[in-house]
């Protein structure tokens, strides 16, 4: 499993930790933000690099993205097929998001999320599979559905 990571300005410094973190429990991960905190970076684009790794190897790969509120970076990830970015403030919602979601995007709120916090957040996304039970299996096929139509839509506009 590769982790990307991604930040805009705002997540840059909590982003720095959490590579921090990562790296030191042998995480392999990719940072596609910056390496230098940059005023100018805006978190549609760098959601926007993150997520197309993720709809592509949706598998396999994971993904943290940090703004100011998280929500930016939710919304913009979101917009791709087979990516389910989830927004966590709790790690006990992040155990929830992916054992019932199978989230492959984990957001996080730089402006409302302490380290301590982000990391035992991190920490408990990571470490919690998806439950593979027949009725989260069957909702996120109904996503699925839900993806194809707006894509086959798209195409007769």
């Amino acid at each position: 499993m590769l982790i990307y990571l991604g930040a805009d300005h705002r997540g840059f410094e909590l982003k720095e930790k959490v590579k921090k973190f990562l790296t030191e429990r042998a995480y392999p991960i990719s940072d596609l933000s910056s390496a230098v905190l940059t005023p100018e970076d805006d978190y549609p684009e760098i959601a926007k690099k993150v997520a197309e790794k993720v709809s592509i190897d949706f598998d396999r790969a994971k993904a943290i993205l940090i703004c100011g509120s998280g929500v930016g970076m939710c919304i913009a990830a979101n917009k791709y097929p087979n990516v389910r970015a989830s927004l966590n403030f709790s790690a006990d919602q992040a155990y929830d998001s992916r054992k019932e979601d199978d989230a492959n995007i984990l957001c996080l709120a730089s402006g409302h999320t302490s380290v301590e916090d982000a990391l035992k957040i991190i920490t408990a996304w990571l470490q919690t599979p998806f439950s593979e039970e027949e009725r989260h299996r069957r909702r996120l096929r109904q996503i699925e559905k839900i993806e194809a139509e707006i894509i086959e839509r798209g195409k007769r506009v």
